[in-house]
């Protein structure tokens, strides 16, 4: 054989032996980058319907998620149902948590990937109290699409008929409108509350309204440090107090006892001219009596100059103890990472241009988006935004306007067990209108015990 035509073959076979280990290596690439993914969802409150057309677009841009499917729970039974699911390894791999759950689902979560959302960028999205809930020592444990904020709920045909034109800002100026408010009967009974505020049973959310108080006043709830209650005190004492005066028959503002109908109820028959709550209690409201002529504004101020509120709102979190069911390269890694990136898509803004991660190889794509997730969700929702730019948007809303602006200005603070927190406060509230404990010694016992399950 010439030693041309040995060159040829020799040539011949070395490029078809480089296209073979070429397409080789590229098919063994891909075959390490494949995979695919279920995801699960469970929450309260929300319909399939609300995602939608979240979830349709992002499947289109992502081929490695299969599916994404939500799945509705009644509030009284998700909590539980959910610690049982987790523990066994088959629960979600998406959970909606309250901001109070973080410290007792803390161990069951799987933080945020910092290639995909750190501390830096969350602090720079969504307002600080989300910051506060659901960061913990730099890591993100949850994020939210709203945050929810107390605002000032109002009867403009009972404020109509006692002369007073606009809602009130400052709390010297709401206990002015209640004694205009209420009115009795002849035998001393309420027949019309100026406002709902004072009990703890009958009061929707009455804890989180006493809360308010104390972020007003500047109290710190919980030390810093999580380990000790730090609210009894002169300025608790006085937070309590003037709670509890409007429930207090031997006030000048007495407005509200134990006999009245629950607040939302009374507000929506019309004999309650103003309450303190939520936006997800709007529609309650709407849905009670669409008759009803009332509005809502910012929560009344200790100090303009100083303003704040309380939020109680639901976040996204991702389970850690998922079992990795699907494609035999599909890994609890993998699976957890899939689902944070989900949850950036959902949350973050997004530019029109959207980042996408192979959890596997770490190679990245980009696809064009028409829309804004979090924005398209919180319009069809109708509630107040979490992102920093939503809440600017929502501002001048006439519904979600107060409590955007709430947001802004939002508190809370540690609970190691919401439940019980609760309870204690409401039983404290229960003791001075009863007359059973003073408030000194209300606030003494319940920071006692709130010590003791701190640092159990």
């Amino acid at each position: 054989m010439s030693s041309s035509i040995f060159f040829r073959l020799f040539t011949t076979s070395f490029l078809l032996l480089g296209v073979f280990v070429l397409s080789g290596c590229q098919i063994f690439r891909s075959q390490a980058e494949g995979y695919s993914v279920d995801l699960e969802i469970w929450g309260v409150f929300d319909d399939n319907t609300d995602y939608q057309g979240v979830v349709s677009e992002y499947k289109k841009a992502n081929p490695f998620v299969r599916s994404i499917t939500y799945r509705k729970f009644t509030i009284e039974n998700y909590k539980r149902d959910l610690i049982d699911a987790l523990a066994a390894g088959n629960g979600p791999d998406i959970f909606m948590i309250n901001n109070t759950w973080v410290p007792q689902f803390q161990d069951k979560i799987e933080p945020a990937p910092t290639s995909l959302i750190n501390e830096q960028l969350f602090r720079g999205v969504f307002v600080d109290v989300a910051a506060d809930d659901l960061l913990v020592e730099g890591n993100v444990y949850a994020v939210p699409l709203s945050v929810d904020s107390l605002a000032l709920y109002y009867n403009r045909d009972l404020f109509n008929a006692a002369g007073i034109t606009a809602a009130p800002r400052t709390w010297d100026e709401f206990q002015s409108m209640v004694r205009l408010l209420t009115r009795f009967d002849s035998s001393g009974r309420i027949t019309q509350s100026g406002a709902a505020l004072g009990t703890a049973y009958n009061v929707n959310r009455s804890m989180d309204l006493l809360g308010l108080l104390f972020v007003q006043n500047g109290l710190e709830i919980v030390s810093p440090s999580g380990g000790e209650a730090t609210f009894s005190n002169p300025t608790g004492r006085e937070a309590l107090d003037f709670y509890t005066q409007f429930a207090d028959v031997r006030s000048p503002l007495y407005t509200w006892d134990r006999l009245q109908h629950y607040s939302i109820d009374a507000f929506f028959e019309g004999s309650l001219a103003m309450m303190i709550n939520y936006s997800w209690h709007y529609e309650t409201v709407v849905s009670k009596n669409e008759d009803l002529r009332f509005s809502v504004a910012p929560v009344p101020q200790l100090s303009l100059s100083r303003p704040a509120n309380f939020a109680n709102y639901w976040s996204y979190a991702v389970a850690k103890n998922k079992a990795p069911v699907g494609s035999e390269n599909l890994t609890r890694e993998a699976r957890s990472f899939e689902a944070w990136e989900f949850l950036k898509y959902l949350t973050m803004p997004n530019g029109g241009v959207v980042t996408l991660t192979n959890a596997l190889s770490g190679t990245t794509k980009n696809f064009s988006t028409s829309i804004d997730p979090a924005r398209t969700y919180l319009e069809r929702a109708k509630k107040p935004a979490a992102r920093r730019d939503l809440v600017e948007e929502q501002k001048s809303d006439t519904v979600l306007g107060p409590f955007a602006f709430g947001n802004l200005i939002a508190r809370t603070y540690y609970q190691s067990d919401p439940e019980a927190f609760e309870a204690l406060f409401a039983q404290a509230i229960d003791d001075v209108n009863s007359g059973r404990a003073t408030s000194n010694s209300a606030l003494d016992v319940t920071e006692n015990r709130m010590t003791q399950l701190l640092r159990r």
